[in-house]
C-alpha cells in the first residue's frame, strides 16, 4: 500500500492541504520515507499522526475510486449472495450494494483487475470498486456472513418467491402457516435472543424491508429484505399474534409466546399503517428473567443507603423518574422483589405486566372496558394494601389518588417522565397537586439512565488526554477519588462477544433525592428544579452524571456513553 502519485498529489500533501499535516511534518516525513525506504502511509500509521481512516481517504483521492465505511451498515441479503464468504475472505472483498447492473464491492486494492474479474464473472454484474480499510472489510464480513441470520434467511426467502404477496389473502392462512415466511420470522427471532435485543423493528421501504434491532438500547440495522416478502410476513405476524389480517389501515396491539430452547420470551405486538406499507415492532420479554438486585442495577454507595433508608418506611410516595426507555419500570421490580414477602399484600397495575413477580398481585390496565391506573388505583384501596405500585402518574386524577393512599398510610410506588430527580415535585404541582399535599406524602425521588457496559472481553485502558481528566475533576469535586491519580480510562475494542460495538450489557447511573425539610419548604414556595437540585447537592446527592462518570472512572463504561444519556 505505498503512497502512489498521481496528478502530481502525494498522500502527505492531500493531507497537508485537509490541514492534518504541518509543512514541518510533511518534510519529516518525506525525509523519514527516503532515508528508510518506507511508504509514507506505513510512517503515518507508525507514528499515529494521522488516522488511519483519514489516510485511506486520502489514497482513495489518488487513486480516484469512492472510500466506504462499512461499519453500520446493513447489506441486502440478494447482494450478499452474489459472492459466496470463503471467497470474501480470501480476497478481502465484500459486495455492499446494487445500482443498476453495478455491483458495488469495498476492496482492500480497488485496482486488482483479477479480483475485478473475479467478482464480475461470479456475479454476472459490472463492478465498481470502491476503496475500505482492511479490518472494516474484515469485521463486515464477520457482522453480515457469519451471524448466520443472513444465509438462515436467504434460503427461506428463495422458497418463499414463489408465494406472491397478493396471493397470501387469498390461499388462506394455511399458507401462511405452512410457508417458509414463519421460517424466515423464527430466525428472525432467534437471532434477537441469542443477540440480547429488546426490541426487533420490522420496517417497509419504497424498495425493501429493513429489520432492525435495539440492542443494549441502540438500534442496529442487521438485515434487508426484498419489498416482495414483507407482507406475507406481516400476514404471518398477525396470525401468531390473533390480530385481524385485513386490517391495514389502523393500528394493531397484540402479544404472543415464542420458544428457542430454554428460553421463553412474550413478545408485545405493535403494528402501524406507514406510506410504504405496515412497520411492525415487537418487544421481547424474557418469562425467565428474574429482576435484578439494586445492586446489579447500578446502584450504590450512599445513592443505594439513602433509597434503602426510604424502601423502610410503610407509608409515603417514592417516585423513580426518567425518559421513555430508561430502566424505570426494571427499578420498581426490583424494589418490589425485594420489599414483597409474606407479611405484606403487594398491588401493581401496570401498561402492561412486563414481568412476573412471585407473591405479587398484578393487574393490567384495560382502557377499553374502563380499567384505568385512576379506577384500578381507587378499587385498590378496597383490598387491603400494603404496599401499591402504579405504572406510571400520567394525569391529575392518578397523581391525586396516590398521595392520598400514601396519607392514609400505604407505600406508595410510581414512575413520572421527568429529566431528573429534581423535576418530579414541579411535575407534580403543574398536575394541580396542593403543595402541603405533596410534602407530607412525597418521600423520595429517583433519577435514573441506562448506559452501555464495556465489553470485559475486549476492554483495555487508555492513557486519557489532560483536558477529559480536568473535566472529571471539575464534575465529581468532593466525589473525586483520590486514588485516581491515574490517568487511565477504558474502552472496548470490539469483538465477537459484543458484535464490535465494544460494549456488552448495560448499567443504570442514579441519582436519590431525599425529601428533606428544606426541600419540602422549596416545593411549597413552587421552586423551580434547579433550585431543588441545588439545595440536594449541598446536602450530599450525587447526580446523575457524577454517578456516570464514577462508572467510567472504574472501567465500567465510558465517558461517551455517560455524556450521550446524561448530557444537560
Amino acid at each position: 500500500m505505498a503512497a502512489q502519485t498521481t496528478q502530481g498529489n502525494a498522500i502527505e500533501d492531500i493531507l497537508l492541504e485537509q490541514g492534518l499535516l504541518t509543512p514541518d511534518q510533511v518534510s519529516a516525513i518525506k525525509l523519514e520515507s527516503i532515508n528508510s525506504g518506507q511508504a509514507v502511509d506505513r510512517i503515518l500509521l507508525h507514528h499515529n499522526i494521522v488516522p488511519m481512516e483519514k489516510i485511506a481517504q486520502a489514497k482513495a483521492r489518488i487513486l480516484n475510486v469512492p472510500f466506504v465505511k462499512l461499519e453500520g451498515k446493513a447489506i441486502s441479503t440478494d447482494v450478499l449472495n452474489l459472492i459466496p464468504e470463503p471467497a470474501a475472505r480470501r480476497y478481502r472483498i465484500i459486495p455492499f450494494e446494487k445500482s443498476g447492473d453495478e455491483l458495488w464491492v469495498a476492496m482492500e486494492d480497488p485496482l486488482d483487475i483479477q479480483i475485478i474479474q473475479f467478482v464480475e464473472k461470479r456475479s454476472g454484474m459490472r463492478t465498481k470498486p470502491f476503496l475500505a480499510l482492511t479490518d472494516d472489510i474484515l469485521k463486515a464480513i464477520g457482522d453480515q456472513y457469519a451471524q448466520n441470520l443472513t444465509t438462515d434467511v436467504t434460503s427461506a426467502l428463495r422458497e418463499v418467491e414463489s408465494v406472491q404477496p397478493e396471493q397470501v389473502l387469498g390461499v388462506g392462512p394455511e399458507i401462511i402457516r405452512e410457508a417458509p415466511v414463519s421460517n424466515i420470522i423464527n430466525q428472525l427471532l432467534e437471532y434477537a435472543i441469542k443477540s440480547r435485543a429488546s426490541d426487533i423493528h420490522i420496517e417497509p421501504q419504497e424498495d425493501r424491508t429493513r429489520v432492525r434491532y435495539r440492542i443494549d438500547g441502540i438500534l442496529q440495522e442487521k438485515i434487508l429484505l426484498p419489498k416482495g416478502v414483507h407482507e406475507a410476513l406481516v400476514s404471518r405476524i398477525k396470525i401468531l399474534s390473533v390480530l385481524k389480517i385485513d386490517e391495514k389501515r389502523l393500528p394493531q396491539d397484540g402479544r404472543f409466546t415464542f420458544t428457542y430452547g430454554q428460553a421463553e420470551v412474550d413478545l408485545r405486538v405493535s403494528i402501524i399503517p406507514t406510506v410504504f406499507g405496515e412497520k411492525v415492532v415487537l418487544r421481547l420479554l424474557p418469562k425467565s428473567s428474574a429482576a435484578p438486585t439494586l445492586l446489579e442495577l447500578g446502584l450504590r454507595g450512599a445513592s443505594l443507603k439513602a433509597l434503602e433508608a426510604q424502601l423502610l418506611r410503610t407509608h409515603g410516595i417514592i417516585l423513580i423518574c426518567g425518559p421513555t426507555g430508561s430502566g424505570k419500570t426494571t427499578t420498581l421490580y426490583s424494589i418490589l422483589a425485594k420489599i414483597s414477602t409474606s407479611k405484606v399484600n403487594v398491588v401493581t397495575i401496570e401498561d402492561p405486566v412486563e414481568y412476573q413477580i412471585p407473591g405479587v398481585n398484578q393487574a393490567q390496565v384495560n382502557p377499553g372496558v374502563g380499567l384505568t391506573f385512576a379506577s384500578a388505583l381507587r378499587s385498590f384501596l378496597r383490598q387491603d394494601p400494603n404496599i401499591i405500585m402504579v405504572g406510571e402518574v400520567r394525569d391529575t386524577e392518578t397523581a391525586e389518588l396516590a398521595i392520598q393512599a400514601a396519607l392514609t398510610g400505604h407505600q406508595v410506588f410510581s414512575t413520572v417522565h421527568t429529566n431528573s430527580a429534581s423535576g418530579a415535585p414541579p411535575r407534580l404541582l403543574d398536575m394541580g397537586v396542593e403543595p402541603f399535599l405533596l410534602t407530607s406524602a412525597l418521600n423520595c425521588a429517583v433519577g435514573q439512565r441506562v448506559v452501555r457496559k464495556i465489553c470485559t472481553y475486549c476492554k483495555v485502558e487508555f492513557s486519557a488526554l489532560p483536558e477529559v481528566m480536568e473535566n472529571f475533576k471539575q464534575v465529581l469535586g468532593k466525589f473525586m477519588p483520590p486514588a485516581s491519580a491515574s490517568t487511565n480510562l477504558s474502552k472496548g475494542k470490539g469483538c465477537k462477544y459484543c458484535g464490535n460495538t465494544g460494549y456488552l450489557g448495560r448499567i443504570g447511573i442514579f441519582e436519590v433525592l431525599v425529601i428533606t425539610d428544606q426541600i419540602a419548604k422549596l416545593v411549597l414556595e413552587h421552586a423551580a428544579s434547579n433550585s431543588i437540585e441545588e439545595a440536594a447537592v449541598g446536602v450530599g446527592m450525587i447526580t446523575m452524571k457524577q454517578d456516570g462518570y464514577l462508572k467510567a472512572l472504574e472501567g465500567v463504561t465510558t465517558l461517551e456513553e455517560v455524556l450521550r444519556v446524561a448530557q444537560d
